[in-house]
């Protein structure tokens, strides 16, 4: 595998084409779920083929916003069956990969250690400091593409909403970001409650 030239051409594809009016499914936000995942990996003792293949499902997980806003993730394993090949990947590692991918579809359903950390490593940003700046480029994107247009007071809902049914599947992602997530949760709520 090579993972190196493997980054660079989807990166690269992500740079170029991607539609520039996605805020929040950007080439910033593959690079930093890729970071997460380097992280969580370490923390989790993941190493040699599957630290690989964990980054490489990073780096594909959104690439099917190429094709497709809906359903973005099939298109993304789409993609990865098609390009993966030519950087030395085997059928048997874009299938865990694209099985990773897949996990990242709202709600999460991840059942395997690097489905666990690449689904934690992608909604990491709920439990950090740059929540809300990140969460309404979110909300920029969705009113930008009428996916789901909203107010402020019905975006603050729908997030205290999704932020409390949300869940960390690694322990290490509770440790760096579950503190954090809950306070969120409580600036929102004072929000609401002030407007």
């Amino acid at each position: 595998m090579n993972f190196v030239k493997a980054k660079e051409f989807i990166l690269g594809k992500l740079e170029r084409e991607l539609d520039p009016t996605l805020k929040y499914h950007n080439i910033e936000h593959t690079q930093d779920v890729l970071q997460c995942v380097e992280n969580l990996g370490k923390m989790e003792r993941v190493n040699g083929k599957d630290f690989t293949l964990l980054k490489t499902a990073a780096l594909f997980h959104d690439s099917g916003m190429l094709i497709q806003y809906d359903d973005h993730e099939e298109a993304s394993t789409r993609l990865a069956t098609k390009y993966l090949p030519d950087f030395g990947y085997t059928a048997e590692d874009i299938q865990v990969i694209n099985k990773m991918i897949m996990t990242t579809r709202l709600p999460q359903d991840a059942t395997t250690e690097l489905e666990k950390i690449l689904c934690d490593a992608d909604l990491d940003y709920l439990g950090r400091v740059d929540f809300f700046m990140i969460a309404h480029r979110l909300q920029y994107e969705w009113n930008e593409l009428n996916v789901k247009a909203t107010n402020l007071k019905t975006w603050y809902k729908l997030q205290i909403e999704f932020l409390e049914n949300h869940k960390y599947f690694t322990g290490s992602a509770k440790k760096l970001r579950q503190k954090k997530k809950e306070q969120n949760i409580k600036e929102i709520k004072d929000l609401l409650i002030h407007n």
